[in-house]
């Protein structure tokens, strides 16, 4: 079985490159390379998640499956007196992502290797964020928002972007099993944006 973004060691060939991308109005530079996901240019899901979510500034947030860091660092420009945990299986991305936010000028970040949400056990945030690994299975996807449901504060809120056509109806059925309820924030070139909030009755 061939390697994907999903592996903790990539074993691709480096192929480092830096690219630009406007994001919520601000022009972000990302060093990017062989092994991790969507490594030429922020994918398309990643961009509509980022132009819908919502962080209010001194908000605690997690970005699970971070890549090389577009999502997290976005989220920590939007909120400069919070702090933005971000996370990443993959050892390459880790690494990029911290690089990423050096080259920024972002310092309101946590970046940590981490198999779903394990590094962050006992901490709970305002806002999860996430373009879930699709590639390593349903299993992984569905633990992840598990997982996030547990480390949310009460009245937080789980923001999830999936493509209509790599399950987004299932992914919807899931969370909806998880919060009871779940907003489609909005759609766009296929992708549905995803809200849970955890409501404690």
């Amino acid at each position: 079985m061939s390697q994907h973004y999903y592996s903790q060691q990539p074993e691709a060939r480096h192929d480092r490159r830096v690219i630009s991308a406007v994001l919520r109005g601000t022009t972000f530079r990302f060093t990017s390379d062989a092994g991790v996901f969507s490594k030429g240019d922020v994918d398309y899901g990643s961009r509509a998640l980022i132009e819908a979510m919502e962080i209010p500034d001194g908000s605690s947030v997690l970005d699970v499956g971070c890549g090389y860091g577009p999502i997290g660092l976005a989220a920590a420009r939007l909120a400069p007196e919070g702090i933005v945990t971000m996370l990443d299986i993959n050892s390459r991305a880790v690494e990029l992502a911290r690089e990423n936010a050096k080259l920024n000028g972002i310092s309101n970040v946590k970046i940590m290797e981490s198999d779903v949400l394990a590094a962050v056990a006992g901490q709970t945030f305002d806002v999860i964020l996430t373009n879930p690994p699709i590639r390593a299975g349903k299993s992984v996807v569905h633990r992840i928002f598990e997982e996030a449901y547990e480390h949310l504060n009460e009245t937080g809120a789980l923001w999830v972007v999936i493509q209509k056509k790599q399950g987004a109806p299932s992914a919807a059925a899931k969370l909806e099993s998880l919060f009871g309820e779940v907003q489609e924030i909005g759609k766009d070139k296929g992708y549905r944006i995803l809200k849970a909030e955890k409501i404690i009755k």
